[in-house]
């Protein structure tokens, strides 16, 4: 018969006696075992006198006995144990979870207290909480994900919703079925002379003119064919002049969206404006920035610069080699071109700028390829020379670290770079024999295989230490 299971009893069998009359002590006891995971034996001064447990934990089981039972698990476990050994009301037929200590590891395990009337033992039988502990953390883990991603997606669509309606442009987002629109920013609201929201959940068909609703379904279906079909100038309903749509299609849930750009004279004056803004500003900005072709030959090139290269103009630079002013030939630029086919951007690239005069500065630069009919390669150079100067000098100062070694690579020769290494990995090797020998010099010389006199030495050559021998 099967027992059922209410709260934390259980309904016995109706009749134990003829169900159990035929088992031997050993077989209860095999059945006991193996009802439980852990089964402690415990005596009248709460001392663990036998276990039985799985195979695996059988050197824990081990260290439990002769031990007092509150003092198998964690501190704030103690308590909860002392219920159960003291048969609190509370704690009658109630499974406690505690926790062990092992190899540092805490192992949860809920115990239930059985008391026979006549022994002098009583047992604690317990069952591994590990893997529900695991579950526990996996799902903890998996509610701060999802709370994350939560998180990151509502921030994501409040700055989606902010650029959307603040663009200047007009933009609308209808369904490509039946041309639905589902969102249009503030500004399409106002090229169309609509209040706020009030073109959602209509036709884009509707705020087209009626002679141009019939090219506007054939452009669409050109874009669906061809990603890149030209915008196409069609009318506004109840407007004489004519707007520019281009459109391009997405998929979301399963349905298909157009994204559709609106643009008119107006728009196109501004976009005008904004050009001139922008060139406007690369002119005079304090760092260096200079445009090239394909073939490395500059295009633009501002006032700072022309400075820089000490060139009397801009103007004077067009056409000119960059080869010609940054870093060494066909080198620097060779690595940078690589890095900015694969990447399209680079930041950070250490080189130098030669000037018309012979003078030479350390610059920083950060370079960005841009696909037009043919690649363009926009450079922004920084100069970093009179910044390292002015850093303030250290009397011991250290050799170049393995990452800043392979940062000189394209500026320095080969023989260099191998000298410098092998001035930090030598001044390595002294320091971890010094430590090695409580900075004994006489025995990191024999452990390195150096006489004392060229210890000191290198000591001295690489400022570790004054020279008085610690023998």
């Amino acid at each position: 018969m099967i027992t059922q299971q209410t709260g934390d009893q259980k309904v016995p069998f109706n009749d134990a006696d003829t169900v159990f009359k035929d088992f031997t002590s050993k077989e209860i006891l095999e059945l006991a075992c193996n009802g439980a995971d852990y089964i402690i034996a415990i005596d009248a001064d709460n001392v663990v006198r036998d276990v039985s447990v799985n195979a695996a934990d059988r050197e824990l089981g081990q260290q439990w006995i002769g031990q007092k039972w509150v003092d198998t698990v964690t501190l704030e476990c103690r308590k909860k144990i002392e219920q159960l050994l003291n048969n609190e009301e509370d704690s009658q037929g109630r499974w406690r979870q505690v926790n062990h200590v092992y190899d540092g590891v805490d192992i949860p395990v809920t115990y239930k207290v059985i008391r026979p009337k006549k022994s002098t033992y009583f047992c604690a039988i317990g069952r591994d909480m590990r893997a529900v502990s695991d579950l526990q953390q996996r799902l903890l883990k998996t509610q701060q994900s999802m709370e994350r991603d939560y998180l990151t997606l509502r921030q994501t669509e409040t700055r989606y919703r902010l650029l959307f309606d603040n663009i200047a442009y007009p933009v609308l987002i209808a369904r490509s079925r039946d041309y639905k629109i589902e969102q249009a920013n503030n500004a399409c609201d106002k090229l169309l002379g609509a209040s706020i929201q009030s073109l959602e959940n209509k036709s884009f068909l509707e705020i087209l003119d009626a002679n141009s609703r019939a090219a506007f379904i054939a452009y669409s279906g050109a874009v669906t064919v061809n990603g890149d079909t030209d915008a196409v100038e069609l009318k506004l309903r109840n407007s004489e002049k004519k707007v520019r749509l281009s459109a391009s299609i997405f998929r979301q849930y399963g349905e298909q969206y157009w994204l559709i750009d609106i643009d008119d004279v107006q728009q196109e004056g501004m976009r005008k404006r904004s050009d001139e803004y922008v060139l406007d500003v690369v002119e005079k900005m304090p760092d260096a920035f200079v445009l090239a072709d394909q073939d490395q030959n500059i295009m633009v090139a501002n006032h700072a610069f022309a400075e820089l290269v000490q060139a009397g103009s801009a103007e004077q630079l067009i056409g000119q080699p960059l080869n010609q002013f940054l870093g060494r030939p066909n080198v620097d630029l060779g690595l940078l071109r690589k890095q900015l086919k694969d990447y399209n951007y680079v930041r950070n690239f250490g080189s130098v700028i030669h000037d018309l005069n012979g003078g030479e500065e350390p610059v920083e630069l950060s370079a960005i390829m841009v696909e037009r009919d043919k690649p363009l390669y926009g450079y922004s150079v920084r100069i970093i020379g009179r910044r390292e100067r002015d850093l303030p000098k250290s009397g011991n100062e250290l050799p170049r670290s393995v990452d800043q070694l392979t940062k000189l690579v394209g500026r320095k020769s080969l023989r260099e770079i191998v000298r410098e290494s092998t001035d930090l990995i030598e001044r390595m090797c002294i320091e971890a024999a010094l430590v090695h020998t409580a900075d004994n010099r006489a025995s990191a010389a024999e452990i390195l295989g150096l006489s004392r006199q060229s210890l000191y030495s290198k000591l001295h050559r690489h400022g570790l230490g004054n020279l008085t021998a610690k023998d």
